[in-house]
């Protein structure tokens, strides 16, 4: 428990200044450095790491699109999007053709997670910058990723040890054995709460900013869940290949992987709801 205390206070002391000059470059280079670092801790469970034919191009064009999403001017009928759709179309016929001609040295199942795990990563990572460089109101929103999944994930730690202790609610126990239903009603209820504090203290820091305070409270039922199905999603990927966490850059809490599970999906969802819906109202 310390060592977990401990290293996200260090996080917690690196995730503030990024937070901070989000307008400089240093955000893209944060979401570059996480995605190239999530393509490592992919490629090490899959097996596929030490391929170089596989691993250079996916490094690659993890530290170069954030990049090329906030500097690449858009011209015509050309913009980020569709770039972004058809890189991700390339890498996919990269991978199967890399599968066809390798005779058998790379497995099938093998490089189907591989590829499944680094697309949703990019999406995830990459819908971040998204919400901060071009949504409306994108220096706040895409703050709500963070308070989503990590406020589910802290109160749904927290109120599992303290109402689910007995154990005799478990969640997906085939999938994690220590998630309780008392944990993730808890997580739901904190990120709910969380999501309206959030709008009033943005509205008290920047009164152009008018929460709609229902559609928050809605916002945050669906982000906890989608948290809560982020991290479960990811921990079936590890439970099939007998590992217990995909890194270990942060002592007690794994890799970037698993420290970010949940808000890759709060991300991507996040993202796709601010098209349809307005969290604040911009005087």
């Amino acid at each position: 428990m310390l060592k977990r205390i401990i290293t996200a206070l260090v996080s917690l002391c690196v995730f503030v200044p990024v937070l901070i000059f989000a307008n400089t470059p240093v955000l893209p280079i944060s979401v570059a450095a996480c995605a190239v670092l999530v393509i490592y801790e992919i490629l090490a469970c899959t097996g596929l790491v030490r391929s170089i034919v596989i691993s250079v191009p996916l490094y690659l064009t993890a530290a170069a699109f954030p990049f090329l999403m906030r500097y690449l001017p858009d011209a015509g009928n050309f913009t980020w999007p569709k770039f972004a759709v058809a890189i991700l179309f390339f890498l996919v016929l990269y991978l199967f053709g890399v599968l066809i001609f390798s005779k058998g040295k790379y497995k099938l199942p093998d490089i189907a997670v591989a590829l499944l795990c680094i697309v949703y990563s990019f999406a995830g990572f990459y819908a971040i910058q998204y919400l901060h460089d071009f949504t409306e109101g994108g220096k706040y929103i895409y703050l709500i990723v963070f308070i989503g999944a990590w406020i589910t994930d802290t109160f749904a730690y927290f109120c599992g040890m303290l109402f689910g202790r007995k154990g005799k609610h478990k969640l997906v126990p085939e999938v994690s054995p220590k998630k309780t239903v008392e944990g993730s009603i808890g997580g739901i209820v904190f990120c709910i709460l969380a999501m309206m504090l959030f709008g009033f203290v943005i509205h008290k820091i920047d009164t152009a900013f008018t929460p709609n305070y229902l559609i928050l409270a809605l916002a945050g039922l669906l982000l906890s869940v989608v948290a809560q199905i982020g991290d479960l999603a990811l921990s079936v990927v590890k439970r099939h290949y007998g590992i217990k966490d995909y890194g270990f850059i942060f002592p007690g809490h794994g890799g970037i992987l698993d420290r970010f599970d949940s808000v890759i999906a709060v991300a991507i969802v996040l993202a796709a709801l601010t098209a349809f819906v307005q969290l604040f109202r911009v005087m």
